[in-house]
């Protein structure tokens, strides 16, 4: 099945592009899919999961515009079609 993976700020640079397409097997779930990435790409290694697997507390991960925090979080399901965007923390005033 293939998602879309949508990188904003410095996780668009540590990864080179803002969007990418990636094929996956049935029922990939959240979690695996950021271990993944930390595996794939070194600037985000220890970026997105904390020692626990859990997604980094700072971070918003949204699938298809919905927090994933608010779904199952790391084991929420990806279905074909949709979109995991990630977003790093965000300071401000």
């Amino acid at each position: 099945m293939e998602l879309e993976l949508r990188f904003f700020a410095t996780f668009r640079e540590a990864v080179g592009s803002k969007t990418i397409m990636r094929e996956y097997d049935e029922g990939v779930t959240v979690g695996e899919v950021l271990a993944g990435l930390e595996a794939e790409y070194d600037d985000l290694e220890g970026n997105l999961l904390d020692d626990e697997g859990e997604i980094r507390p700072q971070l918003s991960i949204l699938k298809n515009g919905q927090g994933v925090v608010h779904m199952e979080g790391v084991d929420t399901t990806m279905e074909n079609g949709d979109t995991l965007s990630v977003f790093p923390p965000v300071a401000g005033g």
